[in-house]
């Protein structure tokens, strides 16, 4: 494959990312799965609760306006929004299409590469566990019925509840807890078993989960970098990272 950049590390591609200031997890995720000839490169952003009323939304699309311009300086092929919370919006692909559009760079959001990679695995029927509060949790079982999805089950560990505050103990939970937390979400006859916010830690159980429970096992995390590499043209398949990564 010839080289895209004139770059030692980046011949294949330069992946940016955007994440909450709090996240410590996501790029850790990552850095754990980038092939050989992709780097990635990241920038933090503030958190914005309010996405629904005018003004928070063009709050929020002014803030990733200049993250993304500050990423597209070093040439990154796509940026992603890493926010599973932040970028519930319906339809999923209406944020990353905006964004592109208002940016003129090709633009990832997780929610919308989870919507994407439950698409592409055949998933009807889901098993959800998050570390959210019930509001959020509340949010996310509407953002996915309304792409088509049965929610069979979804709970979270009530992280958030107090506020903002608390989201650090997300990047805190023990991985033994998070895969306790998977199973007591997962329904038998689920189609596969989703596992949301990008600084929860997971890739570690991806494999193990996805063998003990006979499903694939998608992560905010591992779909939206699915997603990036497959938007720019690179289509490896490895492991040990999931179905999602391994087959598709």
């Amino acid at each position: 494959m010839k080289a895209k950049h004139q770059s030692t590390y980046s011949s294949r591609a330069k992946l940016g990312l955007i994440v909450p200031p709090t996240n410590t997890v996501n790029e850790a995720e990552w850095a754990r799965m980038v092939p050989d000839g992709v780097t990635y490169h990241t920038h933090r952003m503030s958190l914005h609760s309010d996405t629904h009323t005018e003004a928070g939304e063009a709050a929020l699309y002014a803030d990733l306006d200049t993250a993304i311009g500050m990423l597209a300086q070093c040439g990154a092929d796509a940026i992603a929004y890493a926010c599973t919370a932040g970028s519930m919006i319906t339809p999923a692909q209406s944020m990353p299409d905006r964004l592109s559009e208002r940016t003129g760079r090709q633009c990832v959001t997780t929610s919308a590469a989870i919507i994407d990679a439950l698409k592409t695995l055949g998933v009807v029927q889901l098993s959800v566990a998050t570390p959210y509060a019930d509001a959020l949790n509340a949010h996310e079982t509407e953002f996915l019925e309304a792409h088509g999805f049965e929610v069979l089950r979804l709970i979270g560990l009530g992280i958030g509840a107090g506020g903002p505050s608390e989201y650090p103990r997300i990047a805190r939970t023990p991985l033994e807890a998070v895969a306790d937390h998977a199973r007591a979400a997962f329904v038998p006859g689920s189609d596969a078993l989703l596992v949301t916010c990008t600084d929860f830690p997971t890739l570690p159980l991806v494999e193990s989960l996805e063998a003990e429970l006979g499903v694939p096992v998608v992560t905010s995390n591992q779909a939206t970098f699915w997603s990036m590499l497959r938007a720019v043209g690179v289509q490896d398949r490895f492991q040990p990272f999931g179905r999602l990564l391994s087959s598709h």
